[in-house]
């Protein structure tokens, strides 16, 4: 049997997501249930680039980077089977009703949670919500996020 593995390290993650450092959001997939969901991991630290402006004295993730982890996450999801082959793109498309509910600073473990909640295969569109968490507590919430899956281009003969 050609089993899916239920968690993913970084190497793995690097194979499934075509985003490098620094903008590589997820360290690890600690749960993946095929096609329906996962839960990931971002740990948050001091040295990440975006720190040193945001704030300088303060530094907290801005939110635009917890949604793009969450996204990210979320493409571990769409990018393997049954929804996909591994083969073309995928592009964030959309989102409604965020809420940013606590900072997260350097030292934070960002638990991320997403679900499937439709694919339209016949337009490649997948839609998903999310949360994430520090310690228990929730940080953000995703009512919903459109992604647009688009198909490796055959060649011409």
């Amino acid at each position: 049997t050609n089993s899916v593995p239920l968690q993913f390290d970084n190497v793995a993650i690097a194979k499934i997501l075509p985003h490098r450092y620094p903008f590589l959001l997820v360290d690890k997939v600690v749960s993946f249930e095929p096609g329906k969901r996962a839960v990931g991991v971002k740990n948050v630290t001091a040295n990440e680039p975006q720190f040193t402006g945001h704030f300088p004295d303060l530094p907290i993730m801005p939110g635009v980077l917890m949604v793009e982890a969450m996204a990210q996450l979320g493409g571990i999801v769409c990018l393997q089977a049954p929804i996909s082959d591994g083969k073309g793109q995928f592009f964030f498309a959309g989102i409604d009703g965020v809420k940013f509910r606590r900072p997260v600073v350097p030292g934070d473990t960002l638990v991320m949670e997403m679900e499937l909640e439709k694919w339209k295969p016949k337009y490649g569109v997948a839609k998903m919500k999310g949360k994430a968490y520090v310690n228990g507590q929730l940080a953000v919430q995703v009512d919903s996020f459109t992604f647009a899956m688009v198909p490796e281009k055959k060649e011409e003969p």
